[in-house]
């Protein structure tokens, strides 16, 4: 009975410590997010911010409409872009990280990124707009995944090793297709554009890409928020997971389908953003532990603040502005080498 008392007051505990920890997520993420206006060539107070966005509901408080076009259609969807990406990217690399039970996989393991690159690559080489190039980025990331995954589907070893070996091997085929792409490009204008977009950036954010991508990455966001349960089983056994009754290959297919959708519309929309999906969740899972229920969430809000901070850093750093993929890269790098000290200690 005392046993019992006291088990149901440390779940009290630990669930007003979630509690608290989510709360002061979501602090700071809307304080990052607010202060992201104040950085660029223009700044935005945070008064401004605030009537800049009532007038577009009639409000007149005295703001030059040069600060509400900055406002609405330059500093608003490259922020919101921002936070969706971050947000996506660590959601997917906490989902496989479950799933693979692996703690130093990323969201790229299946080749989503480098199928992507080979599209998106492949449109600039014939001069796509803006939008086809999007559009070619997702179709190549996810007929990567699917690729990888109906190919591993005919193997005899297990899911999740034929999974990894054949995401290896996409990888390095649409690898070399983006290299051979870059050496017949036009070295003064093509190459350059293909080179620049590989970095990845929130440059070219504008309204309506930024829509086009927000469906595929809520529609993903909301699967795996709702199976973030299952992602425990997942890692089990499989054995022990299928004596529980639970269909592992289903939720293994919902869930993959999910987080390409989130890798793939955040690759399309910003480029090869990397480091984010593998790293987030490690922070996330020292804040709140290992049960996906309360790590899923922490690790999209943790991830939407770490993005916007680090796209703050890529505008405000130098004079001019640099790839936001190089300087996650920078910050990811040196945790990569501390995670693989830790795991062999």
């Amino acid at each position: 009975m005392l046993n019992h008392h006291f088990e149901v007051k440390q779940e009290a505990a630990q669930r007003r410590r979630y509690g608290l920890l989510i709360t002061g997520l979501l602090i700071f993420l809307f304080t990052a997010v607010l202060l992201s206006f104040w950085v660029g060539y223009y700044p935005l107070s945070p008064s401004q911010v605030v009537t800049a966005f009532l007038s577009r509901f009639g409000y007149e408080g005295g703001i030059l409409p040069q600060a509400v076009t900055i406002f609405w259609n330059i500093r608003l969807p490259r922020i919101l872009s921002a936070v969706f990406i971050g947000a996506s990217l660590s959601t997917a690399g906490a989902a496989y990280q479950g799933m693979f039970r692996n703690p130093l996989v990323s969201p790229d393991i299946l080749g989503v990124s480098s199928g992507a690159s080979l599209g998106a690559a492949f449109a600039i080489l014939f001069g796509a707009s803006n939008w086809l190039i999007q559009l070619s980025a997702f179709a190549g990331g996810t007929a990567a995944v699917a690729a990888s995954y109906l190919i591993s589907r005919r193997s005899v070893h297990s899911i999740t090793l034929s999974l990894v070996l054949t995401g290896s091997m996409i990888m390095a085929l649409c690898n070399a297709g983006v290299t051979m792409i870059k050496y017949v490009a036009d070295p003064n204008d093509v190459l350059q554009q293909i080179t620049f977009w590989l970095m990845g950036s929130l440059t070219k954010t504008d309204t309506r890409s930024f829509l086009w991508s927000l469906i595929p990455m809520s529609a993903g966001l909301v699967i795996i928020f709702l199976l973030r349960w299952r992602i425990n089983l997942l890692t089990l056994d499989e054995e022990e997971a299928k004596s529980l009754g639970i269909n592992i290959r289903l939720y293994r297919l919902i869930l993959i389908a999910a987080s390409t959708l989130l890798s793939a519309a955040s690759v399309c929309l910003g480029g090869l953003i990397g480091w984010v999906g593998l790293m987030i969740p490690h922070m996330a899972r020292a804040l709140v532990g290992a049960d996906y229920g309360r790590l899923i969430p922490a690790s999209a809000m943790l991830g939407a603040a770490y993005l916007v901070l680090m796209d703050d850093l890529a505008r405000s750093l130098l004079s001019m502005e640099l790839p936001l993929g190089v300087v996650t890269s920078i910050m990811g790098a040196p945790f990569f080498v501390s995670l693989i000290i830790q795991k062999k200690e």
